[in-house]
This record gives structure tokens, C-alpha cells and sequence, in this order.
């Protein structure tokens, strides 16, 4: 059996693989596939969007956050598709319109990061190196930015430059630290409760409420994102399990070691939201000015999701992208 399984074109009645919802339209020209994966044989759902502008400058390869599709990354697509980047982007295991890991598929699951550095590896192996144009620069969020922090230095000879948004390197608002956290999970992995929820439970009903959400202040893009997953609620997520949250803990304590910060050597921007109430923000800030090869830039009033955010923060983002990336001083 083939790595990849063809399944283009992007859209075949009866055989979808990327959709389209209100005000959220496929991209042009979108090759879309599944990788199937070297451990656990899961079928990985990914695509490819050439870049529209000129010159050329290269691929982006975006990482997604928890609970994730490739379908809420279109309108950032668009914007990199217009400054002559494409893109490539997978819907990481257990999530998206990726392959579910446990019985129950609203569970958010992994057993490791390892798993997704294994994908990411693949990805890259497989399809982004041999099928789409160089140079190479990650753009990660939240769980992707934890997840390219961890890959850093394997991608040193791959990619050029990498922007994370919002890395998870330590929970917000929650009454234990990250240490008494992992502590809890590993407990409850060792009783044989790593597929339970740890941090909430099934998808709620008012998942597409608007008031309280701690994702976004911006009513359009809350509620176009929202929309993708009521249309296609196979796409979405409830809470992490008790393994998410325990291997979730083990990534960002790696990254935090000397060790490992003295590896990553890919320059990168990180970039933090002011009012995030999902990640800790001076973790981030702090973890920036540890990181040598490293800047960190934080949007002051913005939540969590800086990609959908309002315009007033979402084009302070861009603007920030636009002085890193590409950045090479050949332009």
C-alpha cells in the first residue's frame, strides 16, 4: 500500500475531502490527500495550495492548534497565497479530518508528541519537500507552536524561518501548575484512565456561542469558524483526554530544558496575545527572551486565536509576519 492515497480532486460528491461553508469558500487550485501514517498506520488528512502572487517566495507550512481543521486556515491561506506563498498544512492525528486514535472521536487523544513529530517528519519526507516550492518557513499555533518548538531542531536544515502564535507552554487560569499537572495526569494514565477527559468533556451545545468564548473578539470569524464545525461535525472536538494533558505537559517541559532551547537554532518569532485566557502569556514572554534565536512580540488586548482575531490585532500579526518572513535579505 502506498504512503499517500490520492483522493483529488478537492471536491467529489459523495467524497469530500475539503469543504466549504458560509463565507468560508476552498481555496483555488487545492490538491488535497491522505498520508498514511508510518505509526499506527492513521489516515492523515493534508493539502496543498499553490501561491497566487508574484514572485514566488517560497512555502508556508502551517501547524494547527488543538482542535483544529484545515478548513478554519482558508482565509490564511488566502493572505500567504497573495504575498506569493503557499501553503501546506495536515490535520494533525485524532483531530480535523485525520483519523481518530481512541473509540470515542469527540476525546481530544495522543499518547505522545512523539506521534506528532513522527507526522510531521512524514509530512515533510513525503509530500512537502518533493511537492512544493522552497524555501521552507513554519507558521504554528498554540499546540502546532509547542509542536515546531519541539521539532526545532530536526527542521534546522529544512526550514528558513518560523512564527508561532500563542505557543502552549503552560495552561492559563488553571489551580495547578504545569508540574502538579502533569503529576495528576501521569496518575491518572498509570490507573489506566488515559482515554478519560481531563479538562472537560463532550462538545458542548453552546460551543458556537459567541459571549464568553476566549478565542476571539471578532463576531465574523467566530462564527464563520463556528459554522464549519455545526456543517461538519466530524471535523470538531469536545475535551482533551488525561494522555493529552500528560503528554501535552512532557512537550512543554522539554522545551523549557536548556538543553533542548540550545538545539533550536531555526530563527523564530514568537508572537503572544495580551488577553489570552487559554495559554500564560508571561511564560511565553519568558520563555522569549531565554530562546537566542528568538523574538517575541506581544499583541496587547488580543485572545488566544490571533489568526482570527479582530483586524485592529489580526493585521498587527501580519504586519509582524511581514517583517520576519521571508526576511532573508535577498528580496
Amino acid at each position: 500500500m502506498s504512503a499517500t492515497e490520492d483522493i483529488a480532486p478537492t471536491k467529489r460528491p459523495g467524497n469530500d475531502i475539503l469543504f466549504a461553508t458560509a463565507n468560508n469558500d476552498v481555496p483555488a487550485r487545492a490538491r488535497a490527500s491522505h498520508l498514511v501514517s508510518r505509526v499506527g498506520r492513521k489516515r492523515l488528512r493534508y493539502a496543498l495550495f499553490p501561491a497566487g502572487g508574484r514572485p514566488r517566495r517560497g512555502t508556508v507550512v502551517i501547524l494547527q492548534g488543538r482542535n483544529e481543521c484545515i478548513e478554519k486556515y482558508y482565509e490564511t491561506i488566502g493572505d500567504l497565497s497573495r504575498r506569493g506563498l503557499g501553503t501546506a498544512i495536515m490535520d494533525w492525528r485524532g483531530q480535523g479530518g485525520s483519523e481518530r486514535l481512541i473509540r470515542d472521536r469527540e476525546k481530544g487523544h495522543v499518547a505522545s508528541y512523539g506521534e506528532y513529530l513522527a507526522d510531521l517528519d512524514q509530512f515533510f519526507e513525503e509530500i512537502v519537500l518533493p511537492d512544493c516550492v522552497g524555501p521552507f518557513y513554519v507558521l504554528a499555533h498554540s499546540m502546532g507552536g509547542l509542536i515546531a518548538l519541539l521539532a526545532a531542531p530536526r527542521l534546522v536544515n529544512r526550514v528558513r524561518r518560523m512564527v508561532l502564535s500563542t505557543p502552549l507552554l503552560a495552561f492559563e487560569g488553571l489551580p495547578l501548575s504545569m508540574p502538579a499537572l502533569h503529576a495528576v495526569s501521569r496518575l491518572l494514565c498509570g490507573m489506566g484512565f488515559g482515554s478519560t477527559y481531563l479538562g472537560g468533556g463532550p462538545r458542548a451545545a453552546n460551543a458556537t456561542l459567541f459571549a464568553g468564548n476566549k478565542l476571539t473578539s471578532d463576531y465574523v470569524r467566530f462564527t464563520r469558524n463556528g459554522g464549519i464545525y455545526l456543517r461538519h461535525p466530524e471535523l470538531a472536538l469536545g475535551g482533551p483526554t488525561a494522555a493529552w494533558i500528560r503528554a501535552s505537559c512532557a512537550a512543554a517541559a522539554t522545551v523549557a530544558e536548556p538543553e533542548h532551547r540550545a538545539r533550536i537554532q531555526v530563527p523564530t518569532l514568537i508572537i503572544a496575545a495580551g488577553a489570552d485566557e487559554v495559554v500564560s502569556t508571561p511564560v511565553i514572554e519568558a520563555f522569549g527572551t531565554r530562546l537566542k534565536s528568538a523574538s517575541v512580540l506581544t499583541i496587547h488586548g488580543a485572545r488566544h486565536e490571533l489568526l482570527q482575531e479582530a483586524d485592529v490585532y489580526r493585521e498587527q500579526f501580519m504586519a509582524a509576519f511581514d517583517a520576519f518572513v521571508p526576511g532573508t535579505g535577498d528580496d
